[in-house]
Parts: structure tokens; sequence; C-alpha cells
């Protein structure tokens, strides 16, 4: 639970805005999306290979340029 302690004469805003910075930090949102279904092991392994190819093949471009 995300308790936001509200100072004296705060803005509601200011509040608020904190709140979504913190709700976003704790990666709520990102674990119930992943929990909506299953995904096999091996799926996400293999998409992260993927990725960290990709990640990989930008830095080695970068390198050369």
């Amino acid at each position: 639970m995300l308790i936001i302690p509200i100072k004296e004469g705060e803005n509601i805003d200011r509040a608020l805005k904190r709140f979504k910075r913190k709700f976003d930090r704790t990666k709520t949102m990102r674990q119930l999306r992943e929990r909506q279904q299953f995904n096999k092991p091996s799926v996400t392994n293999r998409k992260q290979r993927i990725k960290a190819k990709y990640i990989q093949r930008l830095r080695t471009n970068e390198e050369l340029s």
C-alpha cells in the first residue's frame, strides 16, 4: 500500500504527481499485465536473448561509426 503524506498547504496536484511517480516505480501495473496470461519460461528467455542481441548490435554499430 502506498502512503503519500501531504504537507500542510501543499497543492493536491503535486501530491497526486508524487503518488503517480511512486506507483510507477513499484511496477505494479507491469506485474498485473504480466499475470494476465502465462508465458513459458523458454519464451521469456528467448525474448530476452533476442533483445540482448538487438542491443548488442546497436552498440557495435555505434562504436564502428
